[in-house]
């Protein structure tokens, strides 16, 4: 079995247990921890979009579209992608994703408040 094919094995094994262990817990616990575990994982993936990003530009090739980068903002990943900005020192001159990206993890911020606060 080859790096990839066993690392997304024990990937999709990790994945599977840690469903069996919120299936297990009661539904508020189970309903905090799967946001908390979307979130964590969509904020990675948005830092780490930036990062390949950033990497394939110094090189001058194919770049990941505009709408991929911010679209991942809008979808949960807004503090990862504003992190990925700071950190690679990219996409902070443009004015679209110096608006939208804040603008996307203020929205997140008013939606979990409100959600919390319904939920509770």
């Amino acid at each position: 079995m080859s790096k990839e094919r066993c690392f997304l094995h024990r990937s999709f094994v990790f994945l599977f247990r840690m469903m069996e262990m919120i299936s297990q817990l009661n539904g508020k616990t189970a309903a905090v921890l799967t946001v908390c575990i979307y979130l964590a994982v969509i904020n990675l993936i948005a830092f780490l979009l930036y990062g390949a990003d950033k990497a394939k530009a110094k090189r001058g090739a194919w770049r990941i579209p505009e709408i991929v980068l911010i679209g991942i903002s809008f979808l949960g990943g807004a503090a990862g992608a504003w992190l990925g900005m700071l950190a690679f020192r990219h996409k902070t001159r443009h004015l679209r994703f110096r608006i939208l990206v804040p603008l996307a993890l203020v929205l997140w911020i008013v939606f979990l408040v409100l959600g919390w606060k319904a939920f509770r």
